[in-house]
């Protein structure tokens, strides 16, 4: 029995009631991407259920009146709006305090600190965007060996370092270096490396992204499929979001389609137990970019494999489409957005049509999960598996 959850990280469909709160009033990912880009036609996960979801009527141009899956969509009780807060709620653990933010850049205690036990003095230390910042300060890096140093409205320590300069495994060792120092309250969710190449001008950055993350505060649902003797298999950032808790095999991956590639390698080999997968060029490439074109032909992308997805589910699989957050490219913020996230629910024993509405939290996932897979655990969140599931 398998539980397969992919994450279209940043995919939200619509902002929350306390949206404003995050100055995110107005965002809705989805939905203000069909406005623009209209001959968008996500088919395949409009016919699960997508464009059924309350609010996302606007998703599809024909009224879909048989859909093949359940669905729904989920608010978020988490502090905040990043990928290490949704993954982890999805999961089963709330965050009650949100991580620190840094609008300001990072303490000099903690640059002190970093330079210290690396040897080497950082730029920047600002929050910027991680395209712009490398093109600011990249011919300095290059020419000093200085590492570019920046944040985010996120919890993020995140640095950027050319190849060339700076090997990978150097990166990551600087990267552990500041997991190491950033606790407490400096305690950022995510160190992120963000190594580039490129000469002058002409800066990029490389599929080489790692995130050091801090461990969840409490037991997820990985946590406990793994105690109960069955596989956790994580495709893509999985195993970094969750610092590698309750994961029993990872695979990184290059791209979203790769991403989809290793998730189908995984439901040939994996027996019992959950494949869970993060695709993340919807925010870090597109998103962050404020690229709503891309945006659009990625999500197309993704719908036209979701037939193969569903081609290699066995009797009794069960696929869980979802997102983390919103990121939505078509208002003036680069950053997350917070908002509702979307929920498809398919297998041969899944009951095909239901609308479980809108629930209170991204955990329902995890509690569902458990529940369908037999394994006891406490994680937040309620069960809806006995609305869906077939006699």
């Amino acid at each position: 029995m398998r539980a397969i959850l992919i994450v279209l990280d940043s995919v939200g469909i619509g902002e929350l009631p306390d949206a404003n709160l995050y100055n995110d009033a107005g965002s809705n990912t989805l939905g203000n991407i069909k406005k623009v880009i209209k001959d968008m036609d996500l088919k395949n996960l409009n016919k699960i259920g997508l464009s059924s979801i309350d609010g996302g009527e606007s998703l599809s141009d024909v009224k879909i009146n048989n859909t093949t899956g359940s669905f729904c969509k989920l608010a978020e009780l988490s502090k905040g709006k990043d990928t290490t807060v949704g993954h982890w709620e999805i999961a089963g653990v709330i965050t009650e305090k949100p991580f620190p933010t840094y609008p300001n850049g990072f303490p000099k205690e903690i640059l002190d600190k970093f330079e210290e036990k690396t040897g080497k003095k950082v730029i920047g230390n600002c929050v910027a965007s991680g395209t712009e910042i490398i093109e600011k300060l990249g011919d300095q890096h290059v020419k000093t060996g200085d590492l570019i140093l920046y944040t985010s409205a996120d919890s993020v320590f995140q640095i950027a370092a050319h190849e060339d300069i700076v090997p990978i495994e150097k990166l990551y060792y600087y990267c552990n270096v500041a997991r190491e120092i950033l606790t407490g309250p400096h305690a950022v969710s995510r160190v992120i490396a963000r190594p580039f190449v490129g000469t002058s001008g002409n800066y990029t950055r490389t599929k080489n992204r790692r995130d050091f993350s801090l461990k969840p505060s409490g037991k997820t649902m990985l946590n406990y499929i793994q105690e109960a003797g069955k596989e956790v298999a994580a495709v893509g950032k999985i195993e970094d979001i969750f610092s590698g808790e309750g994961v029993t095999q990872a695979v990184h991956i290059k791209n979203n389609m790769d991403g989809v590639d290793q998730t189908l390698n995984y439901m040939k080999t994996v027996k019992d137990g959950l494949i869970f997968t993060n695709l993340v060029d919807f925010d870090m490439v597109y998103g962050h970019r404020n690229d709503y074109v891309g945006y659009a032909n990625a999500l197309v992308d993704f719908d036209n494999r979701v037939p193969e997805l569903i081609d290699n589910l066995r009797d009794d699989d069960v696929l869980f489409i979802t997102a983390d957050h919103g990121c939505d490219p078509t208002t003036e913020s680069t950053d997350h957005s917070r908002e509702y996230i979307p929920l498809l629910i398919y297998g041969n024993n899944i009951k095909s049509g239901v609308n479980l509405g809108i629930r209170n939290t991204f955990s329902d996932i995890a509690s569902t999960i458990l529940e369908y897979l037999n394994v006891d655990g406490k994680v937040a969140g309620e069960s809806f598996l006995k609305y869906i599931l077939k006699n």
